[in-house]
């Protein structure tokens, strides 16, 4: 029985693993592509508005 479920486990382990190894690399790519971006933290940002615009 404990053979059986150190055996499950391993496997629960590696899923585990490769699942963070997923969401890592996914993480890693989309900060390669687009660059680490601002937060929203509900300021005005006189960045984002557009030259030239009227307020």
């Amino acid at each position: 029985m404990h053979q059986r479920r150190f055996g499950r486990n391993i496997g629960v382990g590696f899923l585990l693993v490769g699942f963070v190894a997923i969401v890592f690399g996914l993480t890693v790519v989309k900060v390669k592509n687009t660059g680490f971006v601002e937060g929203y933290d509900h300021v005005a940002r006189p960045a984002l508005i557009p030259e030239g615009a009227d307020n």
